[in-house]
Formats: C-alpha cells, structure tokens, sequence
C-alpha cells in the first residue's frame, strides 16, 4: 500500500498576510484606473499618467523584494518551529 501524505489545510498568519498585501497592492493601484486617468500634475514634462505608473514598476518591485523576503523569515521559522517541536 502506498502512503498519502497528511493534507493540511493553510495556515493563516499576519506575516503571511503582509506577504499577500505587498503582492496585492500593486494590482489594486493599476486598476484603480480612476486614481490616474488625468494628465496633471506632470513630472519633469511627463503627464501624470505615464509617471504614475512607472513609479508603480518600482514600489512593485520593493513591494515583491519585501515580500519575498518575508516569505524566506517564514519559513525558515516554520522549519525551525518542526525540527525543534519533533524532538
């Protein structure tokens, strides 16, 4: 007979709800398409429009570096928490 491996449902956490939130964000923001159909105010002679949006390229970036991080914390956590517990 072959072995299932136990299903365990997800675990909730508030750093995991972090994470989510970093990788929502940006998605929310760009189509929130009202927050900037407008061409003022203009940055260095772009409409607001184009800045608006590429500003969001980074902060999506920092926001995926942060998460990615906090997800690396977590489950370094997790696996220290099941080694240690088991013993």
């Amino acid at each position: 007979m072959s072995e299932v491996p136990e299903v365990r449902p997800p675990v909730v956490t508030p750093m995991r709800v972090v994470i989510a939130l970093c990788l929502i964000a940006p998605f929310v923001a760009m189509l929130w398409v009202g927050s900037y159909s407008r061409t003022g105010p203009a940055f260095i002679g772009i409409p607001f429009f184009y800045w608006y949006q590429m500003l969001w390229v980074l902060i999506a970036t920092a926001l995926t570096m942060v998460a990615y991080q906090l997800w690396n914390r977590d489950q370094r956590a997790r696996a220290a928490h099941k080694d240690g517990g088991s013993e």
